[in-house]
């Protein structure tokens, strides 16, 4: 797999790390930076990041600030990217298992390195389950004008009131 990482300042040295280990996994890694302690802004190495998954370049991508919730934000700004900030396994799994999530998001400052390592083997080998959560991925990128009419409504209304599943979706009684 191809793999694109990248990380500002404060997660460079997990970065690096989680590099290596995909390497050492015979994974293909294309390292966006940053390399060094010398403060950056994080929104840069999130969409380099997230252009990367999206364009094609890279099959999946990894992210590593402080927090790890900046960089997620700015890689969730590239159309196409579903990009988590997790803080454990069962998280990293869900957000591939449910949200085919294409970009994953780490805290060195908050996370030990031992978790890091269960949730990155979790990101590589958690599937997408397809089905029932298709359909809400796809609703992901539809915010468009009608969506976001229908939403005013709604929050005009104090509730949602036309969500729909589909019908085989449904369990049955």
């Amino acid at each position: 797999m191809k793999i694109a990482v990248g990380a500002d300042h404060a997660g460079f040295e997990y970065k690096d790390s989680i590099a290596q280990i995909l390497r050492d996994k015979g994974h293909q890694v294309l390292d966006f930076g940053t390399h060094d302690p010398a403060p950056v802004d994080y929104p840069q190495y999130g969409y380099a990041v997230g252009e990367a998954v999206a364009s094609g370049q890279a099959d999946r991508g990894i992210l590593v600030c402080g927090s790890s919730l900046g960089i997620a934000m700015a890689a969730n700004k590239v159309p196409g990217i579903r990009c988590a900030p997790v803080a454990e396994p069962y998280s990293a799994e869900l957000a591939r298992r449910h949200n085919d999530c294409n970009v994953i998001a780490f805290s060195e400052r908050l996370t030990g390195w031992e978790m890091i390592e269960r949730m990155l083997d979790v990101y590589l080998d958690t599937p997408f389950d397809g089905g029932r959560h298709e359909h809400r991925i796809e609703q992901l990128f539809e915010f468009g004008d009608k969506q976001r009419e229908r939403t005013l409504k709604d929050v005009e209304q104090g509730a949602v009131t036309d969500a729909q599943t589909p019908k085989d979706l449904i369990p049955k009684p």
